[in-house]
């Protein structure tokens, strides 16, 4: 069986608490083999991936960002996430953003409200 070429994944809201899903997400998609990049303003590494501050700190292309924070932090990243023009965002449960997923789909960015450890563990992903 082929399979797919890792992606990058950026995991907005990344926490080094394992019980947080944002955590669960970084760990499963590592496991997964994608290539993890996790967004926090305050930790330095999780799961030994060393953590970008801000989206604006990633600078390479990018497939999916999971989105792990609320509407409140979401709509102040609306200019980077269009400047960064993943193929997909995927808004986990929590992190719904009715007006950025508009906005991202204007610009042919696929949105998903989804659950991202479902979709690994589904191989929907």
């Amino acid at each position: 069986m082929h399979n797919p070429p890792p992606k990058t994944v950026v995991v907005v809201g990344a926490n080094p608490n394992p019980d947080r899903y944002s955590n669960k997400a970084v760990r499963a998609l590592l496991d997964h083999g994608h290539r993890v990049i996790p967004v926090h303003p305050a930790v330095s590494e999780i799961h030994g991936v060393p953590v970008a501050r801000s989206l604006e700190d990633v600078d390479e292309e990018v497939d999916t960002v999971t989105l792990y924070v609320g509407a409140a932090i979401s709509s102040k990243l609306q200019d980077t996430l269009l400047d960064l023009h993943p193929r997909r965002v995927i808004f986990n449960p929590g992190a719904e953003n009715t007006d950025l997923r508009i906005a991202l789909e204007r610009e042919n960015i696929e949105c998903l409200e989804a659950s991202t450890l479902v979709m690994l563990a589904t191989g929907q992903f």
